[in-house]
């Protein structure tokens, strides 16, 4: 697509069409970058983004109570 820069105050812009802004999920913010010579527009990435889905346990909670040590010897405390 071919589209033209235009000047806003001391800076420039281009307008890109919603169609491309929702196929691409960018937001109200992104990140610019520089590849040799080419610019480069990314949707923010957040911090922590995708970590619940990104978690994925070894194994379920009941197991990780059976390796803990029994209360043998607990007698011996007074508490």
């Amino acid at each position: 697509m071919r589209t033209n820069i235009r000047k806003v105050g001391n800076s420039r812009g281009v307008i890109i069409p919603a169609a491309l802004l929702a196929a691409c999920e960018l937001g109200e913010e992104v990140e610019l970058t520089v590849q040799g010579k080419t610019l480069v527009i990314e949707a923010l990435k957040t911090p922590r983004q995708n970590w619940f889905t990104a978690f994925k346990p070894e194994r379920a909670d009941d197991d990780v109570w059976s390796e803990l040590p029994s209360d043998e010897g607990d007698e011996e405390w007074s508490w």
